[in-house]
């Protein structure tokens, strides 16, 4: 707003989460002294699973990837408690010249099998500073959400979700209607929540 312009947070910025589902008959009935009603049930009816990633990693414009163990939060970002280590790397010959395409090295290649994982393939994928790329990835996000957030068990393109909150247009983020929580977990909201029982020192 302070410069003038109309864009919405959302064109800079996104959010996803990973997760999988699978289709009915992909597995057979509840096995033997497995509730319906418990959590282990309701998963293997439903057939969803979260997918948690640990990893830290920055890939830069196709040409500088680096991997790491740090958090951003004051725990490995202070210096005095936690030990992290990161690996940067990059190739000479592969380098952005600020005026033609990015490059197409191993950290190129190494970008798009990663999004192939997650994403599937797109010709549009080759140019991830582009609109188009912007709006298909968050195209298949969005179905693969509604494919894992439905009723009944739906086949996923692939694990890449939109993370089911809305953005407004000055920065605000609001819980979608009906998806306060993950499915399958109804003490899981999907803003998170101040933990009651670990001091505030441990979980920064």
């Amino acid at each position: 707003r302070e410069t003038g312009t109309d864009a919405h947070p959302t064109d800079f910025l996104s959010f996803f989460c990973l997760g999988q589902r699978e289709p009915k008959g992909a597995a057979g009935g509840l096995p033997d002294g497995v509730s319906p009603d418990s959590l282990q049930g309701r998963l293997l009816r439903s057939r969803r699973f979260m997918i948690y990633v640990h990893s830290k990693m920055m890939v830069v414009d196709d040409e500088y990837v680096i991997v790491g163990s740090a958090n951003i939060n004051m725990r490995s970002m202070a210096g005095a408690r936690d030990s992290e280590i990161a690996m940067g790397a990059y190739q000479p010959a592969h380098v952005c010249d600020g005026e033609g395409p990015l490059p197409r090295g191993d950290v190129h290649g190494f970008r798009m099998s990663l999004w192939a994982e997650h994403i599937g393939t797109d010709g549009a994928f080759l140019a991830p500073h582009s609109r188009e790329c912007v709006r298909r990835v968050r195209e298949v996000a969005r179905q693969n959400w509604e494919a894992y957030s439905a009723d009944e068990p739906t086949a996923m393109q692939s694990h890449l979700m939109a993370y089911p909150v809305d953005i407004s247009r000055d920065g605000g983020v609001r819980l979608l209607p009906g998806q306060e929580c993950f499915p399958d977990f109804p003490n899981a909201p999907v803003t998170g929540r101040k933990s009651s029982r670990l001091p505030f020192v441990l979980t920064t």
